[in-house]
């Protein structure tokens, strides 16, 4: 039985506890994480209903420190290779962007104006400190890549913003939860595809495709959401995150950006 102060999760913005296998307690890490967990709380009872597969039920259960606590989601990371897992997904992916934004909204979502300032001011941090550790052989290509994500996206809708294999909880064929919604706001959906279309082995991919249907347009711009993904981690590693993010992040960088 996982206590009180294991943590079973080591994300980067919370600290993740399993209590009496049953629930997970979430407290944020750092202060300036408390707004998308009392966010997550808010949101998440009045989005479960819309969407086709289950999602976390946060309530809060103590405010200092603020912890949230929701019923434990059973599964294992999502390997991404399953048609079944992409089937499941696509339908997921296309009923969650068809949300209401303006109600999102009002039930505790990050508008769009306040995403997008937000995205700048990260394109902006990647700039000055990320684009000068690259090698000069995919620099220009970075460069291009940072032009092109600082446009605001043709569409907005209402975004998990952190979709990848560990909050993407599998048993079996089935998917059993998608956890893990601190990133979650009004923004662009291609940010939802960054890895499940371009991450995702080819069967995922190409199944996820068939049931969710993104336009060129919404790929493309999935693929640069896609290349853009390991700059986060150079700048968690530049911040609290230690030289071994920054090294591994780098890695990554410049291997999307040369393939």
């Amino acid at each position: 039985m996982t206590g009180p102060g294991d943590d079973f999760d080591g994300g980067w913005d919370n600290l993740v506890t399993l209590v009496d296998s049953r629930w997970v307690h979430r407290s944020p890490r750092f202060p300036d994480r408390e707004a998308q967990l009392r966010r997550e709380a808010e949101l998440l009872p009045w989005l479960a209903p819309q969407l086709p597969l289950p999602v976390p039920l946060p309530e809060v259960v103590s405010q200092h420190p603020l912890t949230v606590r929701y019923g434990y989601l059973p599964g294992g990371p999502c390997p991404g290779t399953s048609a079944a897992h992409g089937t499941a997904m696509g339908r997921f992916l296309k009923a969650l962007h068809a949300v209401d934004p303006d109600q999102a909204v009002r039930h505790g979502a990050r508008d769009a104006g306040s995403w997008h300032a937000e995205l700048q001011e990260t394109l902006a941090r990647m700039e000055r400190d990320v684009l000068p550790l690259l090698p000069d052989e995919v620099a220009t290509t970075g460069r291009d890549l940072l032009s092109r994500m600082g446009v605001q996206p043709a569409r907005s809708g209402v975004v998990h913003g952190d979709l990848g294999p560990e909050h993407i909880r599998v048993v079996g064929d089935r998917v059993g939860g998608v956890i893990d919604w601190g990133d979650s706001c009004v923004g662009d959906p291609a940010l939802d595809l960054a890895w499940t279309m371009l991450g995702a082995s080819p069967a995922f991919a190409d199944a996820l495709a068939a049931a969710y249907e993104p336009d060129e347009q919404t790929l493309a711009r999935g693929r640069d959401w896609h290349l853009l993904g390991p700059w986060h981690e150079v700048l968690y590693g530049l911040g609290e995150g230690g030289p071994a993010f920054v090294e591994s992040g780098l890695a990554g960088t410049v291997a999307r950006l040369q393939r």
